[in-house]
């Protein structure tokens, strides 16, 4: 029995149907086993090698390429769990953070459930014989009117919005609440009031009753003890909603409140004006309406790029091109944080299928060490040292030895240091930001744009060369760099400037409390507090003398010099962050293991181009397949490819126009090589009476033409040509060219 090879140790190729970005694939066409076998023992040994193909190519290949082999395979797929280890992480950061959100108003909406379930109750309870009466229990001294409440979403698509009522959904439940959901569409013209009525008791009861009657819910809620819990109901787009039949809807609850108390959500994304748009008059007498608000969708964003990117919930990041693209397909496309966080896993996924030593985050999430990592170290440093900011590193900080291990660390080190400081620069300035309603995501955008941070040389250069022209500039604050800078930064420290005496200490008091575990901030924030509160105890006492001696006006002169003393005080503070610690990761040494930046890919996923895609997979198909014809066969066409990509490398021969018939003579001549390969077998039978053959020839012909009939409509269902025109029957037009 010959040797085993060293490839069949090496892992399977993973399946890359979740993964893969690819969006349209080419499937190998199946050959015909029972045409092509010539015995028994030929008929096992094609099937096992068309099942492991890599493997059987790796029999006849070296030892060290097999081993190559493996660890690639070992790679990738060590990279897929790290990208599911920071994924997981990131995706349940972001559902926290969006929990926390709405904690506030999700309290308050099941304060105002509990407030109206009681209210119904004083109205009286009905016993248990006027409960399951099929008509409602009226009370003409009272009115019955249906509690509702309107919960202002203010999105533009409801795609947020599906995540954030099934949240209530939960909370209320979670609570002592019968919750159910129906949608838009069950209060639609072709449902009707019986629509309605079967969803509500299939999603309070469980099954469809027919004909629906709301005194089977009447019923339920009576006999099977649920009448000390709430009904909710939760509509979460009223707008889309058909007026007429909600009315309906609402008249028949508003009949039956006593038996059913169900009390009405309804999800309004655009004014609070919405039901008087949708409903009568008669309508509205029947609801009694609260309202509540929920956070705005830049909110939203906000809070998520703050636990994500600033305060690094992993050590995941993303370049200042990506997000610029990032906040631009957020603004500019539909504007929900669903889109942004399906944008934010794309470019996640392609860091970590484009980064070979990207699963270092995955070991740093769970705290494993390098070494179980299943990658030697020698092959961990030979990718490091392809990262293009690993020869800077080496050449500005002369290391250039055989110590590269430790070299590495000390660059990790220092990353994950400078990443930190620059993160509580960011939120220090945020802080500032929010006094002139600058929101985190364009703020966060400029601090990674690493071309305008200043080098601290340039800086005080710059600083010198200016001292000899202050004299002649009316605002002192013109002499820090971070007001000639521009943006967002230049409009925080503008803002600051004017803050009064009162803001500013709040502003400190915030600064404090996010510096307190950076001593190198934190000390010199003590420093900027020891003198601004040095300077109020003199003007206290100043103010006091002046006041008695020399009048007011003097005291509020010196009162005003005092406060811009310490604005400009608080500004200095700031550009020192600013040129000290506002350090992009782009700028950072070994940034290309945590930091994405290809632009151009992620925009070609966001945004899609599928006509070349379709056009490189139906000519490169043989990189993707990795079977053994197609490998060993390189460009050239063989009867077992795929009929699609057959016809299509035929018809780069072509120019716009395409002749039919020799498109198909051209084909049928590549497809008719699988009978001229067929040989006899080596045992032939005793001879037999011949048989007219034509019948068979004929069917080939037809099976041929069923196939060229078909790949021509795939072409086209593909956008790559046009089907023939009344003028030209005889041609179909090429409307694709190049890749």
């Amino acid at each position: 029995m010959a040797p085993s090879s060293p490839s069949e140790s090496c892992p399977q190729p993973l399946s890359t149907a979740e993964n893969d970005l690819q969006p349209f694939f080419v499937l190998h066409k199946a050959s015909h086993h029972g045409k092509d076998r010539t015995s028994a023992g030929q008929g096992k040994s094609r099937k096992r090698n068309k099942l492991s193909p890599i493997l059987s190519q790796s029999a006849n290949k070296p030892e060290g390429s097999s081993t190559e082999e493996c660890d690639r395979y070992m790679r990738r797929k060590m990279q897929i769990e790290a990208f599911d280890i920071v994924w997981t992480k990131i995706e349940s950061t972001i559902k926290d953070v969006l929990r926390d959100l709405n904690a506030s108003v999700f309290n308050n909406i099941q304060q105002w459930v509990m407030e109206c379930f009681d209210a119904i109750r004083l109205v009286g309870e009905p016993s248990i014989a006027e409960a399951t009466r099929s008509f409602p229990v009226l009370n003409n001294t009272t009115p019955l009117k249906v509690y509702s409440a309107l919960v202002i979403t203010r999105n533009i698509e409801f795609v947020d919005d599906i995540m954030t009522f099934e949240e209530l959904g939960l909370f209320l439940k979670s609570h002592g609440c019968h919750v159910t959901k129906l949608s838009s569409m069950e209060f639609s013209l072709k449902n009707g009031i019986a629509g309605c009525l079967k969803a509500l008791l299939r999603e309070f009861i469980g099954s469809s009753f027919d004909p629906a009657d709301i005194q089977t819910l009447a019923s339920w809620y009576r006999e099977q003890d649920n009448y000390n819990k709430p009904l909710v109901l939760m509509i979460n787009d009223l707008e889309r909603c058909c007026g007429s039949v909600l009315t309906d809807f609402i008249l028949m609850l508003s009949e039956w409140v006593v038996k059913v108390p169900i009390i009405l959500i309804f999800g309004v994304a655009t004014t609070v004006d919405a039901p008087r748009n949708i409903f009568p008059s008669h309508a509205l007498e029947c609801l009694c309406p609260s309202m509540f608000m929920l956070v705005t969708p830049a909110e939203r964003m906000d809070a998520i790029v703050e636990s994500v990117f600033i305060k690094h919930c992993t050590t995941f990041n993303i370049g200042h091109k990506v997000a610029q693209l990032l906040r631009n397909y957020f603004i500019n496309q539909d504007g929900t944080v669903t889109s942004f966080i399906r944008a934010l896993k794309v470019a996640c996924l392609l860091h970590f299928s484009m980064e070979p030593l990207s699963l270092i985050q995955g070991r740093v999430i769970v705290e494993d060490q390098l070494r179980n990592s299943g990658l030697s170290p020698e092959t961990m440093l030979k990718y490091m040292e392809e990262l293009p900011s690993h020869a800077s590193y080496n050449l500005s900080r002369n290391k250039m030895d055989d110590q590269t291990n430790k070299s590495m660390a000390e660059g990790l080190s220092e990353l994950l240091t400078v990443q930190k400081l620059w993160s509580t620069v960011v939120l220090c300035l945020y802080e500032a930001g929010k006094y002139s309603g600058v929101r985190l995501l364009d703020l966060f955008c400029e601090a990674l744009n690493h071309v305008l941070y200043p080098s601290r040389d340039s800086v005080c250069k710059k600083r010198d060369e200016k001292d000899h022209d202050l004299s002649l500039t009316n605002d002192p604050c013109q002499q820090y760099s971070i007001m000639q800078s521009g943006g967002y930064i230049c409009q925080i420290v503008r803002k600051v400037r004017d803050l009064p005496s009162g803001k500013l200490d709040q502003l400190i008091e915030s600064w404090e409390k996010l510096t307190v575990d950076i001593s190198e901030i934190y000390e010199k924030l003590k420093i900027l507090q020891s003198s601004i509160r040095c300077k109020d105890g003199k003007s206290s006492l100043r103010n006091s003398k002046d006041i008695s001696k020399r009048g007011v006006s003097k005291g509020s002169i010196n009162n005003d010099k005092d406060s811009r003393m310490s604005n400009l005080q608080a500004i200095a503070f700031l550009d020192d962050l600013v040129r000290n610690y506002l350090r992009p990761i782009e700028g950072i040494p070994f940034h290309e293991i945590f930091c994405f930046k290809n632009v151009e890919k992620l925009q070609l996923v966001l945004i899609g181009d599928p006509r070349r895609t379709i056009q490189v997979d139906l000519l490169e198909f043989h990189n993707m397949l990795h079977c053994s014809c197609c490998n060993k066969s390189g460009k050239a066409l063989l009867p077992s490819m795929h009929d699609s990509s057959i016809m299509y490398s035929l018809a780069q021969e072509h120019g716009d126009l395409i002749n039919l018939h020799d498109w198909f003579q051209s084909f049928r001549t590549i497809v008719q090589h699988t009978n001229k390969r067929k040989q006899k077998p080596k045992h032939t039978p005793q001879p037999k009476k011949r048989k007219d053959t034509t019948g068979s020839e004929d069917q080939n012909e037809a099976s041929i033409q069923a196939r060229f009939c078909r790949g021509v409509i795939e072409l086209q269902v593909t956008g790559l040509v046009r089907m023939p025109s009344k003028r030209r029957p005889d041609f179909v037009q090429r409307i694709a060219f190049g890749i």
